[in-house]
């Protein structure tokens, strides 16, 4: 137990990031690592000893977050939850040009494919090698590394036109002043 808190417990921090850009809510991303932790406790004993317990881990979440993502796509219908901790976040004004921004890069994660956007986050944000994205998604390595090579085009070209819709709409903001 003490050996598997030793290598599990300096992972969380990169589960939750990576589980919050899958999610893009806080406690469903917290719900995910959570459950992805169980389930990494109940079956310990059913890991391969000889290969990587961070690979390993990002498996489980990624597979949790794609069963959810399924299940939630049947069940039709966002939920959106609002309680306090929401309303208090909405009632903050946002910094204009990081909320654009953001919003901006949202947008254009979203605008992928489930496939690109997995490996874009792998590699880029959780920073797993090719080989271990390769593990965790189960697909072979010139995979990992074609999605990720359309994933980045994707990203550039949507972010380009974002930036170009922009400086299309300030002329027409300022003469309307």
């Amino acid at each position: 137990m003490q050996q598997m808190m030793l290598l599990v417990e300096p992972l969380i921090p990169a589960l939750r990031r990576y589980a919050a850009a899958l999610t893009r809510d806080r406690a469903d991303a917290d719900d995910l690592v959570q459950d992805t932790l169980e389930l990494v406790i109940t079956r310990w004993h059913q890991r391969r000893t000889d290969g990587s317990v961070r690979s390993w881990l990002f498996t489980i979440l990624h597979n949790l977050a794609v069963s959810r993502m399924r299940q939630h796509r049947r069940r039709g219908g966002a939920h959106l939850p609002i309680d306090e901790a929401h309303e208090a976040a909405l009632a903050m004004p946002a910094p204009q040009e990081a909320a654009l921004g953001s919003r901006d890069l949202m947008r254009a994660l979203d605008a992928l494919t489930e496939e690109q956007r997995g490996v874009l986050l792998l590699v880029t944000v959780e920073g797993l090698s090719y080989a271990e994205t390769a593990e965790v998604l189960s697909v072979p390595i010139g995979t990992v590394m074609s999605r990720l090579s359309r994933a980045r085009d994707r990203m550039i070209q949507l972010m380009d036109d974002e930036v170009d819709a922009a400086r299309l709409q300030r002329p027409a903001l300022r003469r309307l002043k």
